[in-house]
């Protein structure tokens, strides 16, 4: 083996190293300046209108698609949530408390069964005004959804003004929900 290619052997490990701990540096530093949320994922939706899709609805309700949401009457909440996920059962105390104060709520059930998709609405309450289901993830990879819980504010304009990837908290709703409710109502 030649001495440059031993140098290149050598180097590679190395150079991967450092660009490994540079990055795991700058995320730390970004976590202790306040610069760093992992939920917040760029979206390609911001200021746009969502892409077209057209969804079934479960049990027979109509499900819905992008022309409903072109100028819905208030601001609203586009959930995007499954009965397998575990984060959508912690977030669904506080999308029942959203709705119950009059915030409009439409559901996208992702890749999931309708039995499963009922039994998860029997049991954690259904705080939608509407439900539609992505049973293949094609509308998904459209919205740009990366997994979920996903959340997306949609004015009454019917543009996106923010995504949230996580499961909705109270802080997240006081810091993030509450202050775009305010300024597009």
């Amino acid at each position: 083996m030649s001495p440059l290619r031993r140098r290149i052997l050598f180097g590679a490990p190395l150079a991967v190293a450092v660009a490994g701990g540079a990055g795991f540096y700058t995320i730390l530093r970004r976590m202790q300046s306040d610069q760093y949320d992992p939920h917040a994922l760029p979206s390609p939706l911001i200021g746009k209108r969502p892409p077209s899709f057209a969804l079934p609805g479960i049990n027979g309700a109509a499900g819905f698609s992008n022309a409903d949401l072109l100028a819905p009457a208030k601001p609203m909440l586009v959930n995007w949530f499954a009965s397998w996920c575990a984060p959508c059962q912690e977030e669904a105390q506080m999308l029942q408390t959203l709705a119950s104060q009059g915030v409009t709520i439409w559901g996208i059930a992702y890749e999931d069964q309708p039995p499963d998709l009922a039994a998860y609405l029997q049991k954690y309450g259904n705080p939608y005004a509407r439900i539609a289901t992505d049973v293949s993830g094609l509308t998904a990879i459209n919205w740009g959804v990366y997994g979920v819980p996903e959340t997306y504010f949609i004015d009454k304009a019917g543009i996106v003004r923010l995504r949230y990837a996580g499961a909705l908290t109270d802080e997240v709703v006081q810091t993030r929900l509450k202050p775009l409710f305010e300024q597009y109502s």
